[in-house]
C-alpha cells in the first residue's frame, strides 16, 4: 500500500469513527470550513467542477462560476458529513432527512412484481436516499461500488452501504450485470449512479448541448429483465431535509436493435439527469472529467494504451 492510499485509508477511518460522534451542528460546521478552505485552495477538483459547472450555466460570469463552486464544494462536504454520520443515525432521523416527490412510481412497480433499477446523477447524498429506502419503504435492493485502492477502503465503504441495508457488488470483475439481471427478475429493486461511464462502453449522449458517455447498464438491464428504469434526481435547499423527485418510467423503445434502444434510453435518462442538475446546479458533485472534449482520446483498434 502507498503512502497516498494509507493516507486515504486513515482519512477516511476517522471520518466514520469520528465524525458520527460529533453533535450535529458541529459536523455541520465543520463540514462548511473544510469546503471553504479547499475552495480557497483551488486545487484540480475545484476547478473542474467549476469548468463542468461553465457547461451546466453556459451563461455564467467568472464571479458566478466562482459562487456556484463554493456552493457546491459545501454540499460536496454536506454529502461526507453526511454520510460519516449516516451509520449512527436513528430510523426515525433518516426518515426525517428526505422527502423525495412522486415515489408512487417506484411503489407502484415494486407492488406489481416487476423489478425495477432507479438511476441517479452524483446530486446531493445518494447514500441517504438509499438509506431512506431501505428504512422507510423496508425495501432492501442492490447497487454496485467502484473498486476503489487501497483494499482496505473499498471494503470500509461496503461495510458503510451494507449496514444500511444495500447489497454491494464490485464494479470490475464482469459478475455484477449477472447478479443485477436475477434481483431485478425475482421483482427486486437496483439502485446505481449513472451520471458517468467508468468502462470502455459507455453510450454517447448530448449532455447539455456536448458529446458525453454515460453507462449502459441501467437501459440494458431494463431491456434483458423487463424491469421500470426510473431517473431519480436529488437536491439541498435551505433546511436540512434533503429532496428528491422520482421522474416517470423510461420506456423501451417497440423498435430498433439493441444498441438503437439503448441509446435512445439512455439520451433519455441525460435528459432527465440534466434537468435536475440544472435546477440545482451546486448540487452536483462531478469533480473529475465527464465531456468527451475533456477526456485524453481513446487508444484506436490495435494501438496500446
Amino acid at each position: 500500500m502507498s503512502l497516498p492510499e494509507r493516507l486515504s485509508d486513515t482519512l477516511y477511518g476517522l471520518g466514520w469513527s469520528t465524525v458520527k460522534k460529533l453533535p450535529e451542528p458541529v459536523a455541520v460546521r465543520l463540514g462548511r470550513s473544510i469546503a471553504d478552505l479547499a475552495w480557497k485552495q483551488r486545487g484540480k477538483g475545484v476547478e473542474r467542477l467549476e469548468r463542468n459547472y461553465a457547461r451546466v450555466v453556459p451563461d455564467a460570469s467568472p464571479a458566478r462560476l466562482a459562487e456556484l463552486s463554493r456552493a457546491g464544494m459545501r454540499s460536496y462536504l454536506r454529502y461526507w458529513m453526511e454520510s460519516f454520520r449516516l451509520p449512527a443515525w436513528s430510523p426515525e432521523r433518516i426518515r426525517a432527512g428526505f422527502a423525495p416527490k412522486d415515489v408512487h412510481h417506484l411503489t407502484d412497480g415494486l407492488a406489481a412484481g416487476r423489478g425495477v433499477v432507479l438511476a441517479l446523477p452524483h446530486l446531493a447524498n445518494w447514500d441517504l436516499a438509499g438509506a431512506w429506502v431501505t428504512t422507510e419503504l423496508k425495501t432492501p435492493f442492490t447497487t454496485v461500488a467502484e473498486r476503489l485502492k487501497p483494499e482496505t477502503l473499498y471494503d470500509r465503504f461496503v461495510a458503510y452501504r451494507e449496514g444500511l441495508g444495500m447489497e454491494v457488488l464490485p464494479h470490475s470483475g464482469g459478475s455484477a450485470f449477472g447478479t443485477l439481471a436475477r434481483r431485478l427478475r425475482d421483482g427486486g429493486l437496483v439502485c446505481l449512479v449513472a451520471d458517468r461511464d467508468l468502462s470502455a462502453s459507455g453510450v454517447e449522449v448530448s449532455f447539455f448541448g456536448e458529446a458525453a458517455r454515460m453507462p449502459a447498464g441501467p437501459a440494458l438491464l431494463a431491456q434483458h429483465t423487463g424491469a421500470l428504469l426510473l431517473p431519480v434526481t436529488l437536491w439541498y435547499d435551505e433546511t436540512p431535509v434533503m429532496k428528491g423527485r422520482v421522474h416517470p418510467p423510461i420506456e423501451v423503445p417497440e423498435s430498433g436493435t439493441r444498441a438503437e434502444k439503448t441509446s435512445v434510453m439512455t439520451q433519455a435518462l441525460a435528459d432527465a439527469f440534466a434537468s435536475g442538475i440544472a435546477d440545482h446546479p451546486e448540487d452536483w458533485h462531478m469533480l473529475q472529467r465527464l465531456w468527451l472534449a475533456d477526456l485524453e482520446p481513446r487508444p484506436a483498434d490495435g494501438e496500446r494504451p
